[in-house]
């Protein structure tokens, strides 16, 4: 039975998609490996505890010796490499750790994989030759758009925060793993994700805490930044396809094809939730708008064609069915 590397799994996507992952492909293990930092939350995991090919791995992906152990120790077939610090505030504050992660993380695992799986440049050890290491990346370092367009694979990289600087640089070592070694790689960037798991400090978690919780829901400068919503568990069966059928050394992009702004999310929040938990007043009035944050991005969209037409890949929910089901299972979260 062949054993998979996902790093950062017990993070909001990951721990969306191991369960999936397991489910559909019960001839795998994982490996999970995640520095449980305040973004990591292993009781997202409680459900694949005790299926026998799944294992817990506290630990750095920065730390080079644990991680050649588990290589050793595990024979991983393949990576999934989702570790990464990802909160744009938190980058704009503290970049070193973005960089640490971000970059010298990825270099680290993907060096040690290249040396794992390989000979030499181009030649592969017996046994590894389709060996992958699939990197999960963001629309964010395309940078920013204006009214019109999307982002293509071929749009050029044009980062605008120290975040999606560091997520385009370790885009770039991946691709470069690719044409100077000939490591089997691919790398999926993905529109904003939503959905069950995501941690409190990301917009609609907070949207949704702070409405039912009588405080001000705060939104960035006027509320109109635009980004494309893609619920998760569709992202993780774009991933799962990219990771089985997709071509080695090509990039994809995954997106919703959502376009919302930043009020109008807060708004159907709000509409929802007087719906299923009304009070007195509507939860619109609690909408406040705050000063904005540097360098903010005005607009993302992503043109998901390549995915959907080589892979077969489609989005199944819509940004209004899918906000339903994670306002419900927030919801649920906030009553404990």
């Amino acid at each position: 039975m062949q054993t998979v590397l996902i790093t950062g799994g017990a993070g909001f996507i990951g721990s969306n998609f191991i369960p999936f992952f397991l489910e559909k492909n019960q001839e795998l293990k994982i490996v999970n490996l995640d520095l449980l930092t305040y973004a990591g939350n292993l009781s997202n995991l409680k459900e694949v505890e005790n299926t026998g090919r799944y294992t817990f791995v506290k630990g750095d992906v920065c730390d080079r010796v644990l991680v050649e152990q588990l290589f050793i120790e595990h024979n991983f077939s393949s990576v999934i490499h989702f570790a990464a610090e990802s909160h744009v505030d938190n980058s704009i504050k503290n970049p070193d750790t973005f960089v640490r992660t971000n970059v010298f993380g990825t270099f680290n695992l993907i060096d040690i994989a290249k040396n794992y799986w390989m000979k030499e440049p181009f030649k592969f050890k017996k046994g590894f030759e389709t060996s992958l290491f699939h990197h999960i990346s963001t629309d964010e370092v395309y940078g920013s758009l204006a009214e019109t367009g999307l982002f293509t694979e071929q749009t050029s990289y044009a980062p605008n925060s120290p975040y999606s600087a560091s997520k385009a640089s370790s885009d770039f070592f991946v691709r470069s793993y690719f044409h100077t070694y000939g490591l089997n790689v691919v790398t999926t960037n993905c529109s904003n994700n939503y959905g069950p798991k995501q941690h409190d400090e990301k917009l609609i978690p907070t949207i949704i805490r702070k409405a039912i919780s009588n405080e001000n829901i705060p939104i960035y400068g006027d509320g109109k930044n635009i980004r494309d919503w893609l619920y998760v568990l569709d992202h993780c069966k774009g991933i799962e396809l990219v990771f089985k059928n997709g071509k080695k050394g090509e990039t994809y992009n995954i997106g919703g094809k959502n376009e919302r702004n930043n009020l109008y999310i807060a708004n159907v929040i709000c509409e929802i939730l007087d719906e299923i938990k009304p009070k007195e007043k509507s939860y619109k009035e609690q909408i406040n708008f705050v000063k904005d944050r540097p360098g903010h991005d005005f607009r993302y969209a992503i043109d998901a064609s390549k995915i959907e037409k080589r892979l077969g890949w489609k989005a199944e929910e819509d940004f209004e069915s899918g906000i339903r089901k994670t306002i419900k299972w927030y919801l649920k979260k906030y009553k404990k």
